[in-house]
């Protein structure tokens, strides 16, 4: 169908050419193409894009559809080891019990008298995370980790007035093409600059030469991830938090807040500002989806009047004993200023708030210190008995925390071919870490979880042994 359209889209209704002359009269438009005179022509594709036909059979739909959906493989029916932001952790069943509930699945939003409940929920889950992070104030989450940091960085931004940030090099390729969107382009009235900071190749953790080089004046915030998205425990967390308070910028931790029954929390080590993801929390691994993201800071009206998101307040009402639970600061968001508010803001993850504020209220201190030390001990096996094999090396092999980078340059095959003959094998290898990080060579990252068992692990060291041999 061209532009203009002669016909109907089989599955629009409103596509008539009768429909769309009305629309292009309301609008005062004389055509569809003159919607797109602001574009310059240079930047128009002229020719015929190359699609089938469409299919206006809904028997014909359904069944190209399903042929689309076979094509997928997934981690049920596959032993999966993949991570890099998106992690295969249990969920008990109780969880999706909760969230599937009435009043919270049809109560996202509305009027108090349709709280049932709802705001109290949110008030537990920023009460709970806020203890694992060892911070008082904690707001909704927002979309992910990488809209976490983004508003992170803005947010020391509008504190110190300063316009730079330094991040890890190994930083999540995902999460740092996040932030620099948020960070806006260079020569924008808005631009923070985003500089990497070495990491040193024998341990993983931050260069502190090359970070003591960059900091400056200029820089609004230090940025660090600890775990790192290569799996490395950063263990000099205080003295770069140090460093960053005496050229007097922000210090923002980013954390997988599983890993915090096992792992001190970054207050302990100075942090200003903590963000990192919720979906390791009783969420369900997604592709395209809001895998959630959280930000926490002290109680101090610095850190709150800057917040984009939603927050919730709890206070007594005028019965002795019973207390009320209300959203507060919400003029300063999306929600309050629109475009005016200190950053945009969205409720894409504020059922799986609900889901989380079960998981840590049915794990507990001692259920996050039972699964942080089974990972520990499982990831640890997994990379002692990799390591056995012939031409494979573990490249940060101490302080790693579930992922761990696994080199195959004595092998002479790339990851790409060892992972296309494990998915052969019903196994979904290590995230290919080639492209992103050329320095590592040949590597793949990792991960192993509570759900992965001693004869998983055996079965993926059979399968590499048989690879590379």
């Amino acid at each position: 169908m061209t532009a203009e359209g002669g016909v109907a889209h089989p599955w629009m209704a409103n596509s008539t050419p009768e429909a769309k002359a009305a629309m292009l009269r309301a609008i005062g438009a004389p055509s569809i193409a003159s919607l797109f005179d602001q574009i310059p022509a240079d930047h128009r594709f002229r020719g015929q894009l190359d699609l089938p036909p469409a299919l206006a059979s809904e028997v014909a739909l359904k069944r190209h559809m399903l042929g689309l959906l076979k094509k997928n493989q997934d981690c049920e029916g596959n032993l999966s080891f993949l991570g890099g932001g998106i992690w295969q952790h249990h969920v008990p069943a109780i969880v999706d019990e909760v969230v599937g509930r009435t009043e919270f699945l049809t109560s996202v939003w509305g009027t108090p008298s349709s709280d049932h409940g709802r705001n109290q929920a949110w008030f537990e889950f920023c009460s709970m995370l806020g203890e694992l992070v060892g911070m008082e104030f904690v707001g909704l989450p927002v979309y992910s980790w990488g809209c976490a940091i983004g508003n992170a960085v803005r947010m020391a931004s509008r504190l110190n007035g300063r316009r730079e940030v330094l991040v890890p090099a190994g930083m999540c390729p995902e999460r740092l093409a996040v932030l620099r969107q948020y960070c806006e382009p260079e020569g924008s009235g808005g631009h923070i600059a985003v500089v990497p900071v070495a990491f040193e190749p024998a341990s993983g953790m931050l260069d502190l030469g090359d970070l003591k080089a960059k900091l400056s004046a200029r820089t609004a915030a230090v940025y660090i991830e600890n775990p790192g998205f290569l799996g490395v425990i950063e263990a000099r967390g205080a003295e770069i938090g140090r460093l960053a308070h005496a050229a007097g910028a922000e210090f923002i931790v980013g954390v997988d807040p599983i890993s915090l029954g096992v792992l001190a929390p970054p207050a302990d080590y100075g942090a200003d500002i903590v963000i990192g993801t919720i979906q390791t929390l009783g969420a369900h691994m997604s592709a395209g989806g809001g895998a959630g993201g959280f930000i926490a800071s002290r109680d101090e009206e610095r850190y709150a009047r800057e917040y984009p998101t939603l927050n919730i307040s709890i206070a007594p009402t005028d019965r002795p004993g019973e207390h009320g639970f209300a959203l507060s600061l919400a003029h300063q968001s999306s929600y309050g200023m629109r475009e005016e508010g200190k950053d945009w803001t969205g409720n894409s993850v504020y059922l799986t708030t609900i889901g989380c504020a079960a998981y840590m209220a049915l794990m507990g201190p001692q259920g996050f210190a039972e699964i942080g030390e089974v990972i520990i001990r499982r990831s640890h096996h997994a990379a002692k008995v990799l390591s056995g094999i012939e031409g494979l090396r573990i490249a940060f092999p101490c302080g790693f925390f579930k992922e761990f980078v696994v080199n195959f340059d004595g092998t002479g095959r790339t990851v790409a071919q060892v992972n296309d003959a494990l998915r052969t094998r019903g196994i979904f290898g290590g995230q290919d870490l080639s492209a992103d990080f050329p320095a590592l060579g040949q590597s793949a990252l990792y991960a192993v979880t509570e759900i992965h068992t001693a004869d998983d692990i055996a079965r993926l060291a059979g399968a590499l042994q048989e690879i590379v041999a």
